[in-house]
């Protein structure tokens, strides 16, 4: 049994890291524990537990910036900028149900170490990009800072570009500073039925390249759009573009999108609630949520070009059982396989090298995660960098060895 560390302020952090550097103690670092089981099956001495390290320090609306402690819960962030009509643009996923850890487990802290956003980012960009400051302490044990409270900080490196997307292996960050923005006033969801996937992917490109300002486009191949859409899918693909804004403003747009995207057939427009509930059940990735009873199928996340993601689709599934979910106008595939010891790794990899993009494999028994490439493999040059700024913030490798990459 892995013991496991509170501390309880930022001063106890720097202790422990310095102790275990002193040591040569690894660390896991973890807040709540939603995004655990992604990455490399790897072994570590102690576990260095945020989840105490909470509560917003600041909070200026009318600057749009937001301060907190890095283990304070994305629902408590949530609930304090929503009463201002405030909102996180890059809309977090909540990693936790695909795990079967349950809803609402992600912290700030871990939002921001893993770089998750959700259907938005094809608007509003990733978290690295709402990640204005920062307080961590390095694998020496030394506190730093980075960043500030505007978005336009020029002194110094950039570290929270650096530690967005690191997963605890470079610092553990203690205290951050995010952009917050307006929330929209209401939003529109219209649905096509029935395409395939490539037909689908051209309507998405169409709808995104217009000035309709579409903040969320997601295709649901037939097998997986019944567990969003319901009855109303009847079996038939759905593809869903969200409009955001004021009302007069979504009814323009509606009616431009609508003729625009006439070759597709009928556009369905659904109310705001259930707009709400599906752009949230694409967020989260609803329909591979593992089933009561019965084990968690590997889970793929994969990156291309928004052209190429049905590609990618068919070269995989015509060696193996998969089943897909495209999001960000077909940039993002999330691909559940089935039948695979090896979770279909080879085919995964093969395909994103023949169409271009990166693959991580989200979800899988600790078995399978130790024997593939979780992450991207790295070219040499880009390996030895990686290496290069690991050493540089953690030159022990106590922070998450392996978690990432072997030897890093």
């Amino acid at each position: 049994m892995v013991d496991t560390l509170r501390p309880r302020d930022a001063k106890d952090v720097a202790q422990v890291v310095e102790w275990a550097a002193g040591e040569g103690k690894t660390l896991e670092i973890v807040g709540i524990g939603s995004k655990r089981r992604i990455g490399r099956a790897a072994q570590w001495d102690l576990t260095l537990d945020l989840s105490s390290l909470t509560g917003v320090t600041l909070y200026e609306p009318e600057e749009l910036v937001l301060s907190a402690r890095a283990g304070t819960p994305i629902t408590e962030i949530e609930a304090l900028i929503g009463g201002k009509g405030q909102e996180l643009a890059f809309e977090p996923m909540d990693c936790g149900p695909l795990f079967g850890a349950g809803a609402n487990k992600g912290t700030l802290g871990g939002v921001l170490a893993a770089n998750v956003a959700g259907p938005r980012r094809i608007k509003s960009g990733a978290a690295r990009d709402h990640f204005l400051g920062v307080s961590a302490v390095s694998g020496r044990g030394e506190t730093f800072k980075s960043g500030g409270r505007v978005v336009k900080n020029v002194t110094g490196y950039d570290l929270c570009k650096v530690l967005a997307g690191s997963w605890g292996t470079l610092a553990a960050m203690t205290d951050v500073t995010v952009k917050v923005l307006p929330r929209a006033e209401t939003e529109q969801t219209l649905i096509a039925f029935g395409l395939d996937d490539r037909t689908a992917v051209k309507a998405m490109a169409a709808a995104l390249g217009s000035p309709a300002d579409v903040s969320g486009a997601a295709h649901l191949p037939g097998d997986v759009a019944p567990q969003v859409a319901g009855a109303a899918a009847a079996g038939r693909s759905v593809t869903a573009l969200r409009l955001e804004g004021v009302g007069p403003s979504i009814s323009a747009r509606r009616v431009a999108l609508e003729a625009l995207l006439k070759p597709y057939g009928e556009l369905i427009v659904v109310s705001e609630r259930a707009s709400h509930a599906l752009w949230q059940a694409v967020r989260d990735v609803t329909p591979f949520e593992p089933t009561a009873g019965g084990p968690a199928p590997p889970l793929w996340r994969i990156s291309t070009e928004p052209t190429r993601g049905p590609e990618v689709v068919a070269q995989v599934a015509a060696q193996c059982g998969a089943a897909a979910l495209y999001d960000w106008g077909g940039g993002l595939v999330w691909m559940q396989i089935a039948g695979r010891a090896d979770a279909g790794a080879r085919f995964v990899r093969r395909a994103t090298a023949a169409c271009g993009g990166h693959a991580t494999l989200y979800r899988a028994d600790a078995a399978v995660r130790a024997s593939v490439d979780v992450f991207e493999p790295q070219a040499p040059a880009l390996a030895a960098l990686t290496r290069r700024v690991k050493e540089g913030f953690d030159p022990k490798g106590i922070l998450g060895p392996g978690r990432m990459y072997a030897g890093t």
